[in-house]
């Protein structure tokens, strides 16, 4: 695996490495951004900003100048198609969890090259035991203690040999409500009627799923497992992988819906990351999305 380029500041000047102290390395006391970079541009940056900039205040930290951390961020890019990492952390402290009220703040950037294309079929799935603790302060925001989709990732390495090659699981808050995958939103379909997961409670509000709030009537509610398994398209949604269609859940199969195929090119006209990966024209589709294929 090749190393990622990184480059690290406190404040506005760029140092040589991590302080050791640093709160983001002791207890994860940050937030972050992972952004798909298009010819050493950032599509989405105004959204990702956003949201960078609500789970900044929501901790209570210090944001780094957007301009010089635009400017850093095309000169690390450097015209590539990438994955940018973004990540500010409170800074330097001492031993305990009580906020210095003057360190100056930690930002990273790191630039990673694309992750390998999805199966175009669709996605596997499989549930996670881990569960999502609910906790409304940190609630849709992308902060830097990620230990539960840690924990439910590793489910992978003791599963069977069909749950071990899932791309990805499914995780439930712990009072059962359906919240997300471990690295994407999920969007499930009945009728004509699509729904998201609220994340109120706990969860990462995504930006691609942001994007499709914006632009296609979904609902925001509560969602029981059952409400997965008895749809007629389940997706999943990743700022730098897009909008991916689920073909299998357990036992359960999906062939690609005409809908999702539309979702996926009207994604790659807003986002030319992903016009590479624009499904290609169709002359049929199934009459029943959810038919075994």
């Amino acid at each position: 695996m090749a190393s990622p380029e990184v480059r690290v500041f406190v404040g506005d000047d760029r140092v040589s490495g991590i302080p050791l102290d640093d709160r983001g390395l002791a207890y994860g006391d940050g937030v972050f951004e992972t952004m798909r970079a298009h010819r050493g541009g950032l599509p989405w940056w105004d959204l990702h900003w956003a949201r960078f900039e609500r789970g900044a205040s929501r901790l209570g930290l210090a944001l780094p100048r957007q301009a010089q951390v635009r400017e850093e961020a095309g000169r690390l890019l450097a015209g590539t198609d990438a994955v940018l990492r973004l990540q500010l952390d409170r800074g330097r402290g001492g031993r305990g969890y009580a906020p210095s009220q003057d360190a100056e703040p930690v930002w990273i950037l790191a630039r990673h090259p694309l992750p390998a294309a999805m199966p175009p079929q669709g996605i596997s799935l499989r549930w996670c035991a881990t569960r999502l603790a609910i906790q409304p302060a940190l609630a849709g925001i992308k902060h830097c203690n990620r230990l539960e989709q840690v924990l439910a990732r590793a489910e992978w390495l003791a599963a069977g040999t069909d749950d071990g090659n899932a791309d990805d699981g499914l995780m439930c808050s712990t009072e059962g409500d359906v919240v997300s995958a471990t690295a994407a939103n999920l969007f499930v379909l009945h009728g004509d009627r699509w729904r998201t997961p609220l994340l109120d409670r706990c969860g990462v509000a995504g930006v691609c799923r942001q994007w499709l709030l914006d632009n296609a009537g979904i609902e925001q509610a509560r969602l029981a497992v059952s409400d997965i398994e008895t749809a007629d398209a389940v997706v999943l949604t990743n700022a730098v992988r897009g909008i991916l269609p689920v073909a299998r859940l357990g036992a359960r199969r999906w062939r690609q819906h005409p809908a999702v195929l539309e979702w996926q090119r009207r994604l790659a006209r807003a986002h030319p990351g992903f016009a590479a990966t624009e499904p290609a024209p169709s002359g049929s589709h199934p009459s029943s999305p959810s038919e075994m294929p």
